[in-house]
């Protein structure tokens, strides 16, 4: 027989071990989340989107763009965000150059084992590439989202998105996924539309401080610039952070120069304990023949496709507990 005096003591081991693994489930301090940050690089589905400049994009335009194409472009994608997961997929990922909601099923299809959904709006860029997010349902709970339209006067530019969520622990996040106006016509001619933008993302970011000084808050996304604090209550991390690899000085490569075009910023709450790189497995870097070192493998060299690209830009990671 059992001496009750042991008996108990065991009573207590189990009950204090079972209520450690009730806290360590429930509120998950430690756990660590991953945020990937993407331009994929002309991601189009075959049909004509109505009052859309996508006519390049079928399967009659310049790029021969096929059903076979499109369905191989998704897998690739997936492919990317599943091995920058590493052993547990991204909580979140924000996607640059996506072109509707037929894509972004086609690619979750791509994903049939893993959670995810979407938030996507159409926006009034004339060749109808928007922006999206995708969140982990088991581990993010949505709570709201929006489009927020960047007014450039007589021109047209990629909506931001804004989402908000919470994660396991209770904790909200706010998000914004953004593709700022590009340097079409030249970088300073161009330069006033980016920062129009970026006055609608300071407009956002500055209301939600107001209300909640210690907000968790990340804006993610292709800039079109290099990296710049000119976001006010914001760091951006993406600021010397390419010195680390002399190979690879950016996410993008235009005429053997990297620009580290893709960037995150972070308020003060996220900043402190957040890491940030810029994702560079070798799938996805090529032997750059011009202009010497590496390059993105990208889906199109000029009209050329080739069927083993993923896209212009490299990903960039975000850890954080």
């Amino acid at each position: 027989m059992i001496p009750m005096h042991y008996k108990d003591s065991v009573c207590a081991v189990m009950k204090s071990a079972v209520c450690l693994l009730f806290l360590l489930t429930c509120h998950p301090a430690d756990a660590q989340y991953r945020i990937i940050s993407y331009n994929v690089e002309n991601f189009f589905d075959t049909q004509h989107d109505t009052l859309k400049n996508d006519y390049d994009f079928l399967p009659a335009g310049k790029y021969h763009w096929t059903y076979r194409r499109f369905s191989d472009k998704a897998s690739r994608i997936a492919r990317v965000i599943c091995q920058a997961g590493q052993w547990d997929i991204p909580l979140l990922v924000g996607l640059c150059e996506v072109e509707n909601k037929a894509c972004l099923d086609r690619l979750l299809r791509a994903m049939p084992n893993h959670p995810y959904r979407y938030i996507h709006y159409e926006s009034p860029d004339e060749r109808g590439i928007d922006v999206a997010l995708l969140y982990d349902s088991l581990r993010f709970r949505m709570l709201n989202s929006r489009a927020c339209a960047v007014s450039l006067e007589n021109d047209c530019t990629r909506d931001i998105l804004y989402a908000a969520g919470q994660l396991p622990e209770g904790d909200t996040l706010h998000l914004m996924v953004c593709h700022l106006p590009s340097m079409r016509g030249g970088q300073q001619a161009s330069e006033w539309k980016r920062q129009r933008a970026k006055q609608t993302i300071q407009h956002i970011t500055d209301s939600i401080l107001s209300s909640q000084p210690n907000a968790q808050i990340v804006v993610m996304g292709d800039m079109n610039s290099q990296p710049r604090n000119d976001l006010q209550g914001l760091n951006n991390r993406m600021i010397d952070l390419t010195a680390a690899d002399p190979t690879v000085g950016g996410t993008h490569k235009w005429q053997g120069i990297w620009t580290c075009l893709d960037q995150f910023y972070l308020s003060p709450s996220m900043d402190q304990r957040a890491s940030v790189r810029i994702y560079t497995a070798d799938f996805l870097l090529e032997d750059d023949q011009k202009h010497l070192g590496k390059q993105p493998i990208r889906t199109w060299q000029g009209y050329r496709y080739n069927s083993q690209g993923y896209s212009d830009h490299l990903p960039v990671i975000l850890d954080f507990r």
